[in-house]
């Protein structure tokens, strides 16, 4: 094999191997150029009944494509030809059918057929979604060659208004790219100035630098009349040489004549004909093929150093992917015991970063003691509690049958103890605060932790074992503040009392109920005294809640949340490992194909350093 052949082969062999992979471009790809879109290939344009389906069957030397009147390509058909060595059978593969070979070649008409139907139905309606075929043989040059829905200038039954510029789109999206090498296919029996493929070339590749003019039909011209002006490059100038092509007649087709034989009675006509036998060696198909090889082979060297940059920017950009994604999991229990551990640390250390600030989070537990629970002591019923009806109430029952002679140090025992009470719902609320603040954290903490996003399984577990020892947190966390607030009821400051002027009582009916006995004067100093006091226990609790909820919550959190998750993880058999480390199935394709590509992108700058400078 020459060093074109290797060179050209080693193009098709990575453009097939993009395709297999999905890295390809298409009408329908990304905005991001490909490797298989900085590969140059060869796209076939022409008006309808051109001639090009012809052309393509010229150049691979077998019958292949649908025949038919009107639109026949519905569907972009991206051949890739591979030289193989002599004396092999011909063969043909689709991606879409990756493990089918086809020798019988009608069979590879009839796929194309019922593959395109699968996207547009039996109908004359167009995809811009490729078929992809390869084709083995060793009387094929190496090529990729881009068959396109012929240009048309009408629309027909069955089909929609916008059918002509929807064709010219998609022929665009292909020839619009500059490494794409335009093959314009005109018939010569039509004037060349309404050659739709020459319009279209001209507008996309006005220096003609990267157009070929092929001329077909020229067996059906008037008698008399010759392509002369068009093959010699008087009526229309290209870069390169026009080619004609004698393809086979109808006759022939129908008669099933061997592409072999075709081949020879289209040299025949060249090397016989009184008008093209001087250009007979610049003619046919054969010429055609090896023409677009070695203008092809020229393209690629050209486009090499590009080629080779793009190539290690897109292995730079997978080997960081790789390593995002992570490791393929060890298969040893120790191994995996150890990875277990090393995600949970990950996540325990970010988790610890929003508490403590590094991230955020971790003031909104801060927010909880200096506004939600301010606002919460502020709003409790103490206004209602001690009003003058309640206050009269509280002490007269607590004074029963004796009424008391200097304080009514019962009335204040009750009225105090009862106000008490109100604390425990503050004190609760904080403490449900913070535990869903912590709760959220986790969340958080789990989907920032990059190395844990493979193991969904783990996450699952991660977060039921912390979410479960914070409820135990929050239990502490509860009795402690509930017990704060039942201390403060179980004995009272004296001091305070002690500190109060000592009201007298002077006066009074000795007969009137005992409520009455008193003026509103005196019961309004109880309820302020009361007041008084309530307020200073609400400044303690007000401080001593949240040191209470911080202790038993959010330094437990800190110090010992997957304390228990660790004990029972360290307990677990290599099968149950396995389950914790059991990754997202999109995940794990995601990186089988980052390596595949990976392998392909690095085999591919291998080949291009072996080959690309061999002369």
């Amino acid at each position: 094999m020459t060093t074109m052949e290797s060179l050209i082969g080693l193009v098709n062999r990575i453009q097939r191997a993009c395709t297999v992979l999905g890295d390809h471009g298409g009408a329908d790809g990304g905005a991001l150029p490909t490797l298989w879109e900085a590969l140059p290939s060869v796209a076939v344009v022409g008006g309808q009944s051109s001639g090009k389906s012809s052309v393509l069957e010229s150049i691979v030397g077998r019958d292949f494509l649908p025949r038919g009147s009107g639109i026949v390509t519905r569907r972009p058909l991206v051949l890739q030809l591979h030289k193989t060595e002599e004396g092999q059978a011909d063969y043909a593969e689709f991606l879409h059918m990756p493990k089918r070979r086809f020798s019988d070649f009608a069979l590879v008409r009839k796929e194309i057929q019922d593959e395109t139907d699968r996207l547009t139905g039996k109908t004359k309606q167009i995809s811009p979604v490729p078929i992809h075929l390869s084709i083995y043989s060793p009387n094929v040059v190496n090529l990729t060659l881009i068959d396109l829905p012929g240009l048309t200038k009408v629309a027909v039954e069955g089909q929609p208004e916008s059918i002509v510029q929807d064709i010219e789109m998609m022929v665009r999206s292909y020839v619009d790219k500059p490494n794409s090498i335009i093959l314009a296919i005109s018939p010569a029996n039509q004037d060349i100035a309404t050659s739709d493929a020459i319009k279209l070339a001209r507008e996309v590749d006005p220096t003609g630098e990267r157009t070929f003019g092929v001329l077909t039909k020229l067996d059906l011209m008037d008698k008399g009349t010759n392509a002369l002006d068009v093959l010699e490059g008087r009526s229309y100038k290209l870069q390169h040489p026009w080619v004609g092509i004698v393809n086979r007649s109808q006759q022939d087709i129908n008669k099933n004549v061997d592409m072999i034989v075709a081949r020879r009675k289209e040299r025949e006509y060249f090397a016989t004909s009184p008008d093209y036998s001087h250009l007979a060696s610049k003619m046919g198909s054969e010429y055609l093929a090896k023409l677009l090889s070695k203008h092809l082979e020229s393209v690629i060297r050209a486009q090499i150093p590009s080629i080779t940059s793009l190539i290690n920017k897109s292995i730079d950009e997978l080997e960081s992917e790789m390593d995002h994604l992570g490791r393929p999991i060890a298969v040893d229990a120790g191994a995996q015991l150890y990875t277990i551990l090393e995600l949970c640390r990950a996540f325990d250390k970010i988790f610890k970063e929003h508490l403590e600030g590094g991230r955020p989070g971790g003031d909104r537990i801060y927010g909880v003691f200096d506004n939600q629970l301010p606002a919460a002591l502020k709003k409790l019923p103490f206004d209602r509690h001690l009003s003058l009806q309640n206050v009269k109430k509280v002490v007269s029952e607590a004074d029963g049958y004796q009424p008391h002679l200097i304080a009514p140090e019962q009335g204040y025992r009750r009225l105090i103890e009862s106000a008490l009470n109100y604390f425990r719902g503050p004190a609760e609320a904080s403490v449900d605060a913070v535990h869903y603040v912590l709760k959220e954290l986790v969340r958080i903490s789990i989907g920032e932790t990059q190395e844990l996003k493979r193991f969904p399984t783990l996450q699952a577990e991660l977060a039921a074992a912390s979410f479960e020892a914070l409820e135990r947190f929050r239990e502490d966390s509860r009795k402690t503040t509930i017990r704060l607030v039942d201390m403060e009821a179980s004995y009272l400051t004296v001091d305070f009392f002690r500190k109060l002027p000592q009201e007298v009582e002077k006066g009074g009916n000795p007969s009137a109920p005992s409520v009455d006995r008193y003026p509103d004067m005196h019961f309004r100093r109880i309820a302020s005294n009361v007041s008084s006091y309530i307020g200073m226990v609400s400044e303690t609790l007000r401080n001593s809640i949240p040191k209470a909820v911080v202790f038993c919550q959010v330094r437990e959190a800190k110090r010992s949340l997957l304390n228990y998750f660790y004990t029972q993880v360290g307990k677990k058999e290599g099968k149950q490992l396995v389950l914790l480390l059991d990754e997202d199935p999109a995940l794990m394709e995601r990186r089988l194909q980052c390596a595949k590509r990976l392998e392909l992108y690095k085999s591919a700058r291998d080949e291009i350093d072996a080959v690309s400078w061999v002369r």
